[in-house]
């Protein structure tokens, strides 16, 4: 696609698209927020077409039905996750509760506040000029995010100094509980109805998945940045980088029984340092006597090999080649 595609005008062509590639079928679309309109949820719903979706909802439908949610029951899903469900114009609501996201939205938030409070603290007491205290706080506000909101602020009027009277702020109390309250909860809805919530719920999870796949690629496995001009050698430059993410995925699927506790990024960069090199030596003749080798691995490296179960293959052999053709082909830094 084009640059500055806007996620929710593509959700229509790829519904076409895979409609006209692989037929009808029974198919289950689970998206964020951000992809569908509300336009386009009610197309998929229309009996002529009936197109099953799973998607999350802001959490502003929880208020919209907050007494209806307040007398349903939980229901366990998994060991600290819980879930509510609600049924309203042909769609399932489903409000899910996670322990473990509750602490890590609380963590976030709390962090973020130690550190706005601290840089409003050092900006009250370097005392800059009023248009320099309102240029570091918008750049204060761009980073601390949705967290700025709990702090409330006097400032100083247009002439007056930055003082501890005229520049003052304190944490809203009662803003903040409310917020912590509604951490650990997301609403799903979908027009999946009757089906069992626990299994709407792991196919909503399957999207944290997807996530951490294109953080992997584009991060360690170099994904980013592409530097090619032309469509076939991007093609490539993805297929290397998809390849790259299969080992990766069964690296991980191995490392449970033979190597618990590490990480495929942990294992990769640890290993990193055994390189394959082209060690070149003149010969008598003018020709170049080529010999591949690898780096041999560390005292440590060869433990990890072990456990993994995995061995280096022999040294390659050497090789002759013309000097005209060693220049072109060998680069400069690796002669010798």
């Amino acid at each position: 696609m084009e640059g500055h595609t806007s996620d929710r005008t593509t959700l229509r062509g790829f519904l076409a698209k895979i409609e006209t590639q692989y037929g009808r079928a029974r198919r289950v679309w689970v998206m964020d927020r951000g992809i569908p309109t509300e336009e386009v949820l009610t197309e998929m719903r229309a009996p002529e077409r009936e197109v099953f979706y799973l998607v999350g909802t802001p959490r502003g439908k929880i208020q919209q039905y907050e007494k209806k949610w307040l007398e349903l029951a939980w229901r366990k899903v998994r060991e600290s996750v819980e879930v509510k469900l609600f049924a309203e114009e042909g769609e399932l609501y489903v409000l899910a509760r996670s322990a473990g996201r509750r602490a890590k939205e609380h963590a976030i938030r709390r962090r973020k506040l130690v550190r706005l409070l601290g840089k409003l603290r050092d900006l009250r007491r370097k005392s800059p000029a009023r248009d320099q205290l309102l240029l570091r706080l918008g750049a204060a506000k761009q980073e601390a995010g949705r967290a700025f909101g709990f702090v409330r602020m006097h400032l100083p009027s247009e002439g007056e100094g930055v003082t501890r009277q005229t520049f003052t702020f304190n944490l809203d109390q009662d803003k903040l509980q409310k917020a912590e309250c509604r951490d650990g909860h997301y609403l799903l809805r979908s027009n999946l109805g009757g089906e069992d919530p626990a299994v709407l719920w792991e196919r909503y999870i399957q999207l944290t998945q997807v996530e951490a796949a294109f953080k992997a690629l584009k991060s360690e496995l170099g994904l980013r940045p592409i530097y090619h001009q032309l469509e076939k050698r991007v093609e490539a430059h993805l297929f290397v980088a998809f390849l790259a993410y299969a080992l990766s995925v069964t690296l991980k699927q191995r490392l449970p029984a033979l190597a618990p506790g590490l990480t495929p990024r942990a294992v990769l960069e640890k290993l990193a340092t055994i390189q394959m090199l082209d060690v070149c030596l003149p010969t008598t003749d003018d020709r170049w006597l080529i010999m591949p080798r690898y780096t041999q691995p560390e005292p440590d490296q060869s433990l990890l090999l072990h456990h993994l179960n995995l061995s280096l293959p022999a040294q390659p052999p050497p090789r002759i080649k013309a000097q005209d053709e060693t220049a072109q082909a060998v680069p400069p830094r690796l002669k010798m």
